[in-house]
């Protein structure tokens, strides 16, 4: 127990409420964001904010939930909103102060005001999440967290059914292995250890709070490696402990190969050859060629690679106006 995380949760319930129902045609659940933070850590703070009176129904779900309800009545001519996010930035402030044993937040709101609350609180040493509905969520908030969770696709949120709208589609798999690959590279050259999942994990959530491996249509960060270990993005090594392996580039033979490919792609070519449509000419050799799975975000910099390699020789020219390749 010691090991856990432990959670201060604050939730800014009007936000919440009003944005789950006019955006997902459904009220606002707890389960789904508890069953998120479960994971996370052990929840030792539970407040939520709102004026009461207007979400009479949603306070046995909450108290359920255990969550304490701070109630900020509507005066006649001020702003319970405003006043309602005074004191939940206040109250985790102060909890941040005085219980240092706490090392994460989540704040559960889509509203860029609480933007410095979030800088003020990772100041302090605190981690930082976020939780909003992602159609109302500025687009300030995300990316001052450490980790920012959308409301609507945690596990268990049931949108109400739009007809005749195309489901969102996965989002390129190709693109998430240059990054991979990228970040496990830099990684390796940065720590003198190795390079774990949690540890990759984390350093994907600093480069983009949003991250999820469920948006590529994986059901675990684990199943995601596999997957690209099965396509050569990375490898992964069992590691010191259970369900965190190692995630290391696959040998450099395959780059060395990489680049003799190019170049001799370059010399039946002639020797001098444009980077524009390179690439196809490539494929036309070896079909499924692909510079992502070498660790490299374009075609372009995998050229460079092997420029400083020695493989070919690149240079700008302006009367081409494009890089050209020369074969040594």
């Amino acid at each position: 127990m010691d090991h856990e995380e432990r959670i201060a949760l604050f939730i800014d319930y009007e936000n919440l409420a009003i944005s789950a129902r006019e955006h997902l045609g459904a009220p606002f659940e707890m389960r789904p964001v508890a069953d998120a933070l479960a994971e996370r850590g052990r929840v030792v703070v539970r407040r939520a904010y709102a004026d009461w009176s207007f979400f009479d129904e949603d306070r046995r779900m909450l108290t359920r939930s255990q969550i304490e309800l701070i109630d900020m009545p509507q005066r006649l001519g001020a702003s319970r909103k405003n006043a309602a996010d005074i004191k939940m930035a206040v109250d985790a402030l102060e909890t941040a102060f005085e219980r240092t044993y706490i090392s994460t937040f989540v704040l559960c709101t889509g509203d860029s005001d609480f933007t410095p609350l979030v800088q003020k609180l990772r100041e302090l040493n605190k981690r930082v999440i976020g939780v909003g509905v992602e159609k109302s969520t500025s687009a300030l908030l995300p990316p001052a967290c450490d980790e920012f969770l959308y409301y609507d696709r945690l596990e268990g949120v049931l949108p109400a059914p739009e007809p005749e709208i195309e489901a969102e589609p996965v989002r390129d798999v190709n693109a998430l292995s240059a990054l991979v690959a990228q970040s496990v590279a830099g990684l390796q050259s940065s720590s003198s250890g190795p390079v774990t999942a949690s540890t990759l994990k984390r350093t994907l959530l600093r480069k983009d709070p949003t991250f999820n491996e469920a948006d590529y249509g994986f059901r675990a960060f684990g199943e995601l490696l596999r997957h690209l270990a099965g396509v050569n993005v990375v490898e992964l090594i069992p590691g010191s402990a259970k369900g965190d392996p190692e995630v290391t580039l696959p040998e450099s033979g395959d780059r060395e190969q990489a680049f003799a490919l190019l170049r001799s792609v370059v010399a039946d070519l002639g020797g001098r050859v444009a980077l524009s449509g390179l690439k196809n000419k490539v494929r036309k050799v070896v079909p499924d060629f692909s510079e992502k799975k070498l660790g490299y975000r374009s075609f372009l910099q995998f050229c460079k690679a092997a420029a400083t390699n020695g493989a070919v020789s690149l240079n700008w020219n302006d009367d081409a106006d494009d890089y050209l390749l020369t074969a040594p």
